[in-house]
């Protein structure tokens, strides 16, 4: 399987505080990757870094094989031209917290318009992508509904739904039920269950062990900016080697 996701060494602080401190991993065609982690630990920041809302400080992140930055031998980071970043973002697809649907937009014209507008989909080819879309996630009698209109659960599945209208050959997701209750997060953790099914090329940062465990093909577990240890995700939960790690998923398992 071909490597769409690599990060190598990398680096990110705000101010004095070093949120990230050499992280490394790698993801593959067809895997999904669970990142878990007490709060505070880096994970959110390190999606934020692969999805270029955040800049790094040290390290390399390439996509697909396109690099995204690196760090020459002065220890200069540098990101490459408008047009690659641009073309890389296509390739990547995030799922926020808290869904950042437009709320004036209908939902079928929340999926339609970056198709329409970034990758230049007529009207007809978008709509036909939002509507198979929507069928998919269940929500099909809500394409004419505003987001204000919807369940929490609802306007999750909605924003995987526009995640995925861009065909992106990797999806991240950031805490994806950390705003719902747990009636909701059980239909959003179905999709997400239905997408690994279906080989999708997934990373989800989550607080949702017995989910990470089902799901993912292998974890990674961070605390304090690290990655503590890494594996599949059956060793991981069946045989933590790092005391940390035990003791984080002690908690879960109670």
């Amino acid at each position: 399987m071909r490597e769409i996701l690599t990060v190598s060494g990398i680096r990110k602080s705000f101010g004095a505080h070093e949120v990230l401190c050499g992280i490394s991993l790698t993801v593959r065609k067809g895997e999904a990757l669970a990142i878990i982690g007490p709060s505070g630990s880096g994970k959110s920041t390190l999606l934020r870094c692969v999805t270029q809302f955040e800049t790094i400080d040290g390290g390399a992140i390439e996509v697909d094989g396109e690099t995204m930055v690196a760090t020459d031998s002065s220890g200069a980071v540098r990101y490459a031209d408008k047009s690659a970043l641009r073309r890389i973002r296509l390739k990547v697809g995030l799922v926020f917290q808290n869904f950042n649907l437009f709320p004036h937009y209908s939902v079928l014209r929340n999926l339609m318009e970056a198709p329409v507008s970034v990758l230049k989909l007529s009207k007809s080819e978008a709509e036909a992508r939002a509507l198979a879309l929507l069928s998919k996630m269940g929500l099909s009698d809500k394409s004419n509904a505003y987001p204000y209109q919807l369940s929490g659960g609802q306007q999750q599945r909605v924003s995987i739904a526009r995640a995925m209208a861009l065909s992106p050959e990797i999806l991240f997701f950031d805490e994806p039920t950390s705003a719902l209750d747990p009636e909701l997060t059980g239909e959003v953790l179905k999709i997400i269950r239905s997408l690994a099914d279906e080989d999708t090329t997934m990373v989800i940062v989550t607080h949702e062990m017995a989910f990470a465990r089902e799901v993912a093909d292998n974890v990674v577990f961070m605390d304090e900016g690290a990655i503590v240890e890494q594996g599949s995700a059956e060793a991981l939960f069946g045989g933590a080697t790092h005391e940390r790690t035990r003791q984080f998923l002690t908690r879960y398992n109670r």
